[in-house]
């Protein structure tokens, strides 16, 4: 019953953008080029094209997964601590529980581990029931998407603490990574959860992962590299992305950012210099896990 209130709370909203959109923004040089926009003398936000998508984005897929996970694990399967304790603990932000907080983190089942993954899958399966195929008043199909670039920022600055130990304000995980830093067994861990869910039936996915430039010193780990991405395609995944370079330059741009005005980095979906992101954003960035080999 909650689960449908939210999810048709947001539809609702994206129901009057898509009227905004329609009666306010016509996009005039894209409906020449869309098929059908022409022929129904309709603009492409009117939904005059052949095919009519509207996305919804889907965020924290691994912090969700994580939440769930935490509770279940150590509140109802170990009985580590009580619901009480544990909604204590998050309405004090942690503050005098910090040994229930590295419990949480470092010693509960994280999503990025190749282990069980069975809430993310349930989180996915989730969402995609409860939006895909609905329409649009003007027509246009709804479907889901897990690209939600940098917007786990913002929505990590206005949720609280939650219980698999990410402290208020603190950015949620990215498209389909894991939580920064909760990842501990590798790459190929990362992609085998990954890949547990169905890619196809999204409008598409985005994982990302940081290596070290010292983990291509040589041809081997080149190549490595190479079966690695295919063999996360040959499971269905979808898009994947990577930044070369280390945690400890990003810290010394932020430091200096008159030295390191060329810096480069991967965020989610696009590339950016590192001197122009946020701080909220070059921090996330920073504690995503850094692997050196695999």
């Amino acid at each position: 019953m909650l689960k449908g209130m939210i999810f048709d709370i947001k539809l609702k909203g994206n129901d009057k953008i898509e009227k905004l959109y329609a009666e306010n923004l016509p996009v005039l040089f894209l409906s020449l080029l869309i098929d059908d926009c022409i022929t129904n003398a309709t603009d492409y936000n009117a939904r005059g094209a052949r095919y009519n998508t509207s996305y919804i984005q889907g965020v924290g897929l691994g912090s969700i997964a994580d939440i769930l996970t935490s509770i279940k694990y150590n509140v109802f399967d170990e009985k580590k601590v009580s619901m009480t304790k544990l909604l204590a603990a998050l309405k004090a932000d942690f503050v005098g529980y910090e040994d229930l907080r590295f419990d949480l983190i470092y010693n509960t089942p994280k999503y990025g581990n190749d282990d069980d993954d069975e809430n993310a899958v349930k989180v996915f399966e989730i969402f995609f029931d409860s939006i895909d195929g609905k329409k649009t008043p003007l027509g246009a199909t709804y479907r889901i998407n897990m690209l939600p670039t940098t917007s786990h920022v913002y929505f990590g600055s206005v949720i609280g603490t939650t219980a698999d130990g990410r402290k208020v304000g603190v950015p949620l995980s990215e498209g389909i990574s894991p939580v920064q830093g909760a990842d501990s067994k590798g790459p190929t861990a990362v992609m085998k959860s990954a890949a547990k869910f169905d890619h196809t039936k999204t409008g598409g996915t985005l994982l990302n992962q940081k290596f070290t430039p010292a983990f291509f010193e040589n041809e081997e780990s080149i190549s490595k590299l190479g079966k690695l991405i295919r063999g996360y395609f040959a499971m269905d995944g979808h898009h994947i992305h990577f930044n070369v370079v280390t945690a400890e330059t990003m810290k010394k741009a932020q430091a200096n950012p008159e030295q390191y005005r060329d810096l480069i980095v991967r965020v989610a979906g696009y590339s950016d210099y590192f001197n122009d992101l946020g701080i909220e954003l070059q921090n996330e960035i920073i504690k995503r896990t850094e692997q050196d080999s695999f």
